[in-house]
């Protein structure tokens, strides 16, 4: 088996929340990562396949960093998200009380923006504006 380093002109990077409980934070990098993919469905790679002949489902095909952010910082990300043209997915502190994409929504839309208790936020762009809109964060631990 071969493995040739690929260096992707993308960057998918998910910020969350470091003052949150651990479910949350796998809660939150998930929804994220599955908004990135619905978002961009050319990030998905094909289906795996063992030795046995057993299938499985396909996953993203690059890399996602999961960095984590103060809730400072999560507004700062977010508006260099948008001075820079790339649209977010969020996660806000509301929806782990909701129980449904509808309500989820409703809850997002019930704030201005600058209002919005961001616990979360999901990026695909390319690799250096990616490295601009996240500038000062740490890898997640």
């Amino acid at each position: 088996m071969t493995s040739d380093i690929i260096r992707f002109e993308t960057k998918i990077a998910i910020v969350v929340r470091d003052d949150l409980a651990t479910w949350q934070k796998l809660n939150v990098a998930s929804f994220l990562a599955g908004g990135i993919a619905g978002s961009y469905p050319e990030l998905i790679g094909e289906r795996y396949g063992d030795a046995s002949g057993r299938n499985y489902g396909p996953l993203i095909r690059q890399p996602i960093l999961i960095f984590a952010a103060s809730g400072e910082e999560m507004k700062k990300v977010l508006d260099r998200a948008t001075d820079r043209g790339v649209t977010p997915s969020i996660y806000t502190r509301e929806l782990f009380s909701t129980g449904n994409d509808r309500d989820n929504r409703a809850a997002v839309a019930a704030f201005p923006t600058e209002d919005l208790d961001l616990v979360g936020l999901g990026l695909h762009a390319e690799r250096k504006a990616i490295d601009k809109i996240i500038k000062g964060l740490s890898l997640h631990p």
